[in-house]
């Protein structure tokens, strides 16, 4: 059975989108088999692989109002072993109409166990929001990878996040360990950066919560998208391809361990 793995952060700009388009991809290219399952309106997960939002038609919200079944709704991209539940605008009210309908919470789970032993790894895109979306992901998912980017307010958000979590686990009784806290964005240059990532590793290192993979500010990662490609395609040489490289190998080397 793969790993559903939720990725997500309440605050925008994280770098929340990239992280799962570039490591799924990433373990795509080192044989694994993926699904992305874009869960944000604003579907930038799946223009991230050149699919066009607005020629769509099937998203992952017909698969999760039983339109659709959830192997249909499913995808290749042109990379290998790399499959995606795409997303559009239809699903901005989503939201709403879940939340109407009976153990609302459980809907995405249910879903997904359509297809969830396909996979290796199941990767969810979530919105920068803790609604109802947010709610059904973590249900759904077997853990949860937080990135961070290294910006003053980092550490307070990751706190929220955290409580989150746990509030969802007592009150679902649906426990939703945390796979790992990821740095992004970082800048060696600035003091900043340096202090962020000072905070985490006081706070998380210990508990072996920080992944040793630091996501650097690179230009090359910010530009993949408009071209419709994962970074790893669109320049293999970068500083980014080769850091999300080194955290799907993380991200290998710490099931095995678990294993």
């Amino acid at each position: 059975m793969g790993e559903v793995i939720a990725v997500m952060n309440q605050k925008g700009g994280c770098g929340k989108t990239t992280t799962v388009v570039n490591t799924a991809t990433s373990l795509a290219l080192m044989g694994k088999s993926v699904l992305v399952v874009d869960m944000d309106p604003q579907a930038n997960a799946t223009t991230s692989f050149g699919i066009d939002k607005t020629k769509l038609e099937n998203t992952i919200y017909d698969a999760i109002t039983g339109k659709i079944s959830v192997k249909k709704a499913a995808i290749p991209t042109f990379i290998k072993n790399l499959f995606i539940i795409p997303s559009n605008m239809s699903l901005s009210g989503a939201g709403v109409e879940l939340s109407e309908k009976e153990n609302y919470h459980i809907i995405l789970k249910n879903t997904l166990r359509g297809i969830v032993d396909l996979f290796d790894y199941i990767f969810i895109d979530l919105p920068p929001s803790l609604g109802v979306i947010t709610v059904n992901a973590l249900v759904a998912s077997d853990s949860v990878l937080i990135p961070i980017q290294a910006e003053y307010y980092a550490l307070e958000g990751v706190a929220d996040l955290i409580s989150t979590i746990k509030l969802v686990e007592k009150r679902l009784r649906s426990p939703t360990p945390i796979k790992g806290i990821l740095l992004t964005l970082y800048d060696k240059r600035t003091r900043l950066s340096r202090d962020v990532h000072k905070e985490l590793k006081k706070y998380f290192e210990s508990r072996n919560l920080l992944f040793k993979t630091i996501i650097p500010r690179n230009i090359r990662l910010a530009e993949a998208p408009s071209h419709g490609k994962p970074c790893l395609i669109y320049d293999p040489e970068s500083t980014g391809t080769k850091a999300y490289l080194n955290l799907a190998k993380e991200i290998i080397e710490r099931d095995n361990q678990v294993l």
